[in-house]
């Protein structure tokens, strides 16, 4: 049986959640509270996770930035009744899979969290390796850390992954669902943008520390590459 875990604090909302998914061969362990939700995804391992934005303790929006920030794979269908058009795109932005506005039908969730359970494939740690080192950028796989001269880049685990993958493959493009998969554990969505949120945290962090290039580049509908291009300096919006 699948484990799914369900952080929901109306107690007869869970209980509907639950009945109905256990019933579709799925063992659910229900939580009332975000907190304990992030703890138990931490350190236990579901398919899937269904999640209320609006629950007490952690709310919706940090279980799901702390979940990925961590390289926490699950794939997450959120339930709110907050359905407005940001907050939708707010919550896949920041990583969540699926989204459902409350009151939904209780098939569909079951459909839904069975297509992402199927989806689903654990997060990979990237393997201890070399050091990198590209113009003045130094990635350490053993520190978990970059660094642009002697200046660490103060990235999260799941930006350092990133930067990896990317720099394992130097100067060629690498699609956003290859780094979805590499990263995330888990292949793109059409509305998905963890990566490309990621590699904004990524450009905010390291191109923005080097005086004399730039690494992260876009390859428009394909992916992104890291590759060192020197910055024309004298020209006055050359770092912006």
């Amino acid at each position: 049986m699948a484990p799914v875990l369900v952080v929901e604090d109306d107690p007869v909302i869970a209980d509907g959640m639950a009945r109905h998914l256990r019933d579709s061969g799925f063992d659910v362990v229900c939580v009332e509270r975000g907190d304990i939700g992030l703890k138990r995804l931490r350190f236990e391992t579901f398919d899937a996770c269904v999640l209320d934005l609006m629950v007490p303790g952690v709310d919706g929006w940090r279980l799901i930035e702390e979940v990925r920030s961590d390289g926490i794979g699950v794939p997450i269908v959120v339930v709110s009744a907050r359905g407005t058009e940001h907050d939708r795109v707010h919550a896949l932005e920041l990583g969540a899979d699926d989204f459902l506005v409350k009151p939904f039908s209780m098939k569909e969730l079951v459909a839904r969290v069975r297509a992402a359970a199927r989806r689903g494939v654990r997060a990979i740690e990237p393997a201890r390796g070399e050091v990198i080192r590209v113009g003045d950028l130094v990635v350490d796989p053993r520190n978990v850390q970059a660094f642009v001269g002697d200046v660490s880049c103060e990235l999260t685990p799941t930006e350092f992954r990133l930067l990896h993958a990317l720099a394992l493959e130097s100067g060629r493009v690498v699609s956003r669902d290859e780094l979805l998969q590499r990263v995330w554990g888990r292949r793109m969505s059409a509305r998905d943008r963890t990566v490309d949120v990621f590699v904004r945290k990524l450009r905010e962090k390291v191109d923005a520390r080097s005086e004399g290039w730039s690494y992260i580049h876009t390859r428009y509908g394909v992916g992104y590459k890291l590759e060192p291009m020197p910055i024309d300096t004298s020209e006055p919006s050359a770092k912006t």
